[in-house]
Formats: structure tokens, sequence, C-alpha cells
């Protein structure tokens, strides 16, 4: 079966806003509010959910949360679904979403990262519909660096198109932003130097392709080998040429990792790995063992290119990846650089 891809954003279209984790405290509104300015700018419309609470971890109840998401994904008239940002337990939703009627509907452009992990990448794995693995709407406003696009900027392309990214040699070793004090910043600070690492230790160039699968380790982990996350059943119904696997930490440190890129091996997550992407991550080194060692421990073993500090986590800027994609890795030779093509 062929992965399905929405339809290209133009103008005029509705971008739906709903946590299906973490919701907006009132401390952050005018950051939310800024960020939807910035999609009607751009000539989107944009509703805003009820599912939006920030008072604590979660947004709203669980089967409120489903219901919006599910009413959003499979409402003809909204063409595009971001949350604001991440969370804890998207977990949750899992069992509640209707999976076959948002695999009969036409396809909406689904994006975020860090907790919408949890969702997006089984969305794609349970429905051969493509998502967005980008920036949350939070960082939507933010101008990115020479090489990379935005989510916005792949949710306007059509079904066939091709677009590469490239790494940066630079990134931002600070933390977050302060959108208190500071909701309308849209310009990174880009200020330690650094580029895309091989970490399985073989020398050479890499020229590598496969359909683009993965997302962040710390919620993954927790369900991959249950059926929202059978990687060997996707490959065999949607990506004979094998996967391209990227995954990248948050913030637990290089034993937690270790054990979860463990079990997410033994589980089948990487069987059909033709390299494996890591993202780069402020995540705490051990005493005894790194972030990258960490990746080698678990994955090293499976005899496949890997590649580090690629821009696709918690560490900005961001490198949109689109899950279903084929995507085509290159790196040395002077060129690293992912390409992603819709088909």
């Amino acid at each position: 079966m062929v992965i399905r891809f929405p339809a290209p954003l133009s103008p005029g279209d509705t971008i739906a806003v709903t946590s299906p984790s973490s919701g907006v405290a009132e401390r952050h509104r005018a950051r939310l509010n800024f960020a939807v300015s910035t999609l009607e700018e751009r000539g989107y419309k944009v509703i805003v959910g009820n599912c939006m609470d920030g008072a604590t971890h979660v947004s709203a109840p669980a089967p409120d949360r489903a219901q919006e998401l599910a009413t959003f994904l499979t409402d003809p008239t909204v063409r595009a679904v971001i949350p604001p940002w991440g969370g804890e337990t998207a977990i949750d939703l899992l069992p509640l979403l209707d999976w076959d009627a948002i695999a009969a509907a036409d396809p909406t452009w689904f994006v975020g990262f860090s907790d919408i992990s949890t969702l997006i990448t089984p969305m794609t794995l349970l429905t051969g519909v493509a998502t967005v693995h980008g920036n949350n709407l939070m960082d939507t406003p933010y101008r990115v660096p020479d090489g990379l696009i935005t989510w916005l900027d792949i949710a306007t392309r059509a079904t066939g198109s091709t677009f590469t990214q490239t790494s940066p040699d630079r990134y931002r070793s600070a933390g977050w932003d302060d959108y208190i004090a500071h909701p309308e910043v849209s310009e990174f600070t880009l200020n330690d130097p650094g580029t895309w690492t091989r970490l399985d230790g073989s020398v050479g160039d890499v020229d590598v392709a496969g359909r683009l699968i993965g997302g962040c380790i710390e919620t993954l982990c927790n369900v991959t080998g249950s059926p929202y996350a059978d990687v060997p059943k996707f490959v065999s119904e949607h990506a004979p040429e094998g996967l391209l696997v990227y995954v990248e930490a948050s913030d637990e440190n290089a034993f937690n990792i270790c054990r979860h890129l463990h079990g997410m091996r033994l589980a089948g997550f990487f069987d059909h790995a033709n390299a494996v992407l890591v993202g780069r991550t402020r995540a705490a080194d051990t005493p005894s063992l790194t972030q990258h060692e960490a990746v080698l421990d678990a994955l090293g073993g499976l005899g496949v290119p890997i590649i580090g500090d690629i821009e696709c986590g918690h560490v900005p800027p961001y490198m949109p990846i689109v899950n279903g994609a084929l995507g085509h890795l290159r790196f040395g030779g002077g060129e690293n650089s992912l390409a992603q093509t819709l088909a």
C-alpha cells in the first residue's frame, strides 16, 4: 500500500490548534496568540480548540482530548492540526481514538514533536498517512537558518515533490526562550558550532535511502511493540525498501536512553533500518556513559550507519522530518543532507 500525503496547504485553508497532551497556562497565552497571528499573517484561518487548559499536565480529560483531536483530523474543512507544544501523557489517547475513521478520512497534516511523537508516529504506522515531526506551534514564529525549512514549507508542497535540508553549522546550547518576558521572540540564538557526526565507528561516505519513521525516544519506547507502533508490519505494508529510522532524546540521562533504545530494538523498531539518525540532545551524560555511547551500546550491533547530532529534536534549530516520506541521507564528501520525497 502507498503512503498517503495530505493535500498541500494554501492561503485560506484552516489550521486547527489543540493540545492532545499539555495545554497553555495563562502566563504563556501571549506567546500562543503571537504564534496564532503568525499563521494568520500567512493567510490561514486558525481555530483554537477547547482542550487548551494549562493548569495541570493535561489540557482536558483524555476522552475530551481524544474527541477534539479526532474531530479535527476527520473534518474535511481542517487541513492541518498542530499542538502548542508537547507534554507528558498523550499516550492515554491511543486506545480512545477511532483509527479506522481517521484512516478513512481525507488525510490532514498532523504536526508536532516531543510527546506528540506518541500520536503522530502511531498515526503513520497504523493508517499509512504521513505526519510531520517538526516545530510545534510555539516554535513556528522562529525564522529558520539557511539549509532548513519549517513544517509550513513542507505542508504547502504537493505529493511527489522533493525537498532537501542540510546541516547548519551552529546550534543552540542554552535552554528555551522566556516566552513570558519575550512572547514575540522570533530569532534563534545559535551560539555553538556543530554539525552531524558518525557514531558507528565506520569511515567513508554514507549514501542511503529508506522510508522515514521515528520520534522522541522517551515517549515512543512506551508504545514500541504494541499494536500502535508495529514497525515490522508497517514495513511489510508500506516500506519494502526499508527504513531510515530517526530518534531523539529529550531530557533523560544516558542510562535511561540506553535502556529505552535496547527495548525498542528488542521490540523490532530498528529491524529494517538502513541507517539510524540520532538527534542532537542536551540530555545528561553519566560518569561512565555518554549519550553517544548509549546509542552505540544499544544500536551498534545493527551494522548500519548511525549519524548523530541531527537537528531533529529538542535542541534548536529544527529539521522537520515527514513520517512516511522516502528519505535519502548523504553524509561525508562535503555534503551532509537529508532529502525527502512525498511519494
